[in-house]
C-alpha cells in the first residue's frame, strides 16, 4: 500500500467518524428540542388556562385584559423592529457584547409580542376533545378579550403606522428642500460640475 492510499484511507475513516458524531448530535439536538418545545407549549397552555379566569375577574374584566395584551403586542413588535441590526456595527464602533445584548433584547421583545396570542388562543375550546374536559373547555371571557385584542392591535397599530409614515415623509420633504436650497447656491453640485 502506498503512502497516498494510506492517507486517503485515513481521511475516509476520519470523515466517517465525523459523520457518525454529527448524526448522533443532530438526533440528540432534535429530540431534546422537541421535548423542550412540547414542554414549554404544554406548560404555557396550562398556565394560561389556570390564570385566565383570575385575570378576567380583575377590574376591567376581559375587556381590560384584551386592551393590555394588545398594547403588549404592539410594544413588543416596536422593540423587536426598532433600528436595524447592522446599524451599530456599520462604522465599526459596536462591540460584540453589545450586539449580542441588543439581539437578545429584540428576541425578548418578539417573544413578548407573540405571547399574548398564545395566551388568548389557549383559552379557546380545544380541537378533537369533549367540551366538558377541563383541559379543553372554553374559558369564559375569552371571546370579548380576543375581540378587544384584535381591535386594539388593528386600530392602534394602524394609527402608529400612519404617524410614522407622516414623520418619515416630513423628514424626506425637509431633506429635499435642504438639497434644493444647496443646489441653488451651487453647493449641491458635484466637484466636476463646479470645476
Amino acid at each position: 500500500m502506498t503512502e497516498r492510499e494510506r492517507l486517503r484511507d485515513a481521511a475516509t475513516d476520519r470523515d466517517r467518524r465525523f459523520r457518525v458524531r454529527d448524526g448522533v448530535g443532530l438526533v440528540l439536538y432534535v429530540a431534546v428540542g422537541a421535548a423542550l418545545l412540547v414542554g414549554v407549549f404544554g406548560g404555557a397552555r396550562w398556565a394560561a388556562r389556570e390564570s385566565a379566569p383570575v385575570l378576567y375577574d380583575l377590574p376591567g374584566g376581559s375587556w381590560g385584559v384584551g386592551v393590555a395584551l394588545g398594547l403588549v403586542t404592539l410594544l413588543g413588535w416596536g422593540g423587536a423592529l426598532s433600528g436595524s441590526p447592522e446599524s451599530s456595527t456599520a462604522n465599526g464602533s459596536g462591540k460584540a457584547s453589545g450586539t449580542v445584548l441588543r439581539r437578545a433584547a429584540r428576541g425578548a421583545c418578539a417573544a413578548a409580542a407573540v405571547a399574548p396570542i398564545f395566551f388568548l388562543i389557549s383559552g379557546l375550546q380545544g380541537r378533537n376533545c369533549r367540551s366538558y374536559e377541563t383541559g379543553c373547555a372554553y374559558v369564559p371571557g375569552i371571546g370579548p378579550a380576543l375581540f378587544v385584542y384584535v381591535g386594539v392591535v388593528a386600530v392602534v397599530g394602524w394609527l402608529t403606522y400612519r404617524r410614522r409614515r407622516a414623520v418619515l415623509e416630513e423628514r424626506r420633504a425637509r431633506e429635499r428642500e435642504r438639497l434644493r436650497q444647496l443646489r441653488g447656491k451651487g453647493k449641491g453640485k458635484s466637484r466636476a460640475a463646479r470645476g
